[in-house]
């Protein structure tokens, strides 16, 4: 059976044989029921993600209506990757750096001593356990690298659970008001956090001040916000990339046993499966005025939706698309973006959710592959949850 529609297709139980037809279509068709473009093949979604004038937002409106005037909306509206032009060409480019620069092994350490004591102190990790457990390991070790303290860990996973639901559509008005308390909660800890960091010099968060700094990038506020924004990233797409890797290892005949506990092997399973079934399936972009772009002149105000999952699988992109193959050579993730857009936290996501996953092997957390699961409401995310 097939997804109802392309906006239902990322949390459908297999919305693969959906994409694979869009695939062999045009580069650009445009859905009359949505209203807006869509792309699919990986050619046509590189076209339209290397166009300067396929915008991430509408011109008429920057930041979401629904949180206008919240501290939700003040920090979207300083988000790089949310915003286009020169004058975020320094941010963009002091967070690329940070990014770059980041110690990878000591990243692995801090997850899986994080992934560790969170099974530990949640005792049995049952599906409801483990589907919070993909949540908040991630969020807590970027924290934890940003100087957050151990005892506060758990509070910063819960506001950015009540923060990223102002980033949906679906969201409702108790959700948008949780969602505007929780960025002014996190702003202020990254205020006084970001005070105290020219005493630990050594310390991520000192090296984001020192490559803003000598990017040119001098608004502290906008920092403060963008340092939201990675966490709001790490929370549900590294979350969705551990439950999708799960997913692989009840679903893929021998998967565990030739994964087994090898930290290579285990990441080449990530890195797999944010090909075969990522957690951001799609994307939109905006026209910013009239264009030529795979094929089509579009006006401006045109929406196109970018399905990154179908790319992913386009045979020309990657061959043998459907097989899951740990050693897949020249692998492209039309997920994490292309050219301009490609994601600079790429090397960071896969980074900890491997490490997740191997505490979670080591420590029994997985001792019975969960036998069944569905997916959090999303027209974009294909993020699990799985059940008791």
């Amino acid at each position: 059976m097939n997804p109802d529609h392309i906006l239902a297709a990322p949390t459908h139980p297999d919305p693969y044989p959906f994409y694979a037809r869009l695939v062999e279509g045009p580069p650009l068709v445009y859905d009359a029921r949505h209203k807006l473009w869509i792309a699919s093949s990986a050619a046509g979604v590189k076209a339209v993600l290397a166009h300067p004038d396929c915008h991430v937002r509408p011109a008429a409106e920057p930041v979401p209506q629904a949180i206008v005037g919240s501290a939700a909306g003040e920090v979207f509206g300083h988000l790089v990757r949310m915003n286009e032009g020169v004058r975020h060409h320094a941010p963009k480019l002091a967070l690329q750096r940070f990014l770059a620069a980041l110690d990878l092994g000591h990243v692995q350490q801090r997850t899986e001593s994080i992934a560790a004591q969170t099974m530990a102190q949640a005792g049995s990790v049952g599906g409801a356990g483990l589907s919070r457990w993909t949540l908040d390991v991630p969020v807590m070790t970027v924290a934890d690298l940003l100087g957050f303290e151990a005892s506060g860990l758990g509070q910063v996973a819960g506001w950015m659970g009540d923060f990223v639901a102002c980033l949906s559509p679906l969201s409702n008005a108790a959700q948008l008001e949780a969602a505007g308390k929780a960025a002014q909660a996190l702003l202020a800890r990254f205020s006084g956090l970001a005070g105290a960091a020219a005493a630990q010099p050594r310390s991520a968060l000192a090296q984001v001040q020192l490559e803003a700094v000598q990017a040119g990038w001098i608004d502290t506020h906008a920092l403060l916000a963008n340092l939201v924004g990675l966490l709001s990233q790490t929370y549900e797409a590294t979350a969705g990339l551990i439950g999708n890797s799960i997913v692989a290892l009840a679903t893929q005949s021998g998967l565990r046993q030739a994964v087994g506990l090898e930290p290579d092997r285990i990441l080449a399973l990530v890195q797999e499966v944010s090909r075969h079934d990522p957690s951001i399936h799609s994307t939109r972009r905006f026209v910013a005025r009239p264009v030529e772009v795979a094929g089509e002149h579009l006006p401006a105000g045109e929406v196109i939706l970018l399905v990154l999952a179908a790319a992913g699988r386009d045979p020309l992109c990657n061959p043998q698309p459907h097989a899951f193959l740990l050693d897949r050579p020249e692998r492209e993730v039309p997920g994490f973006g292309h050219g301009r857009h490609q994601c600079p936290g790429q090397a960071l996501a896969c980074a900890i959710a491997a490490s997740a996953l191997k505490a979670l092997l080591a420590g029994d957390g997985l001792q019975a592959l969960p036998r069944s699961w569905h997916y959090r409401p999303s027209m974009n995310a294909r993020i699990p949850v799985f059940a008791d």
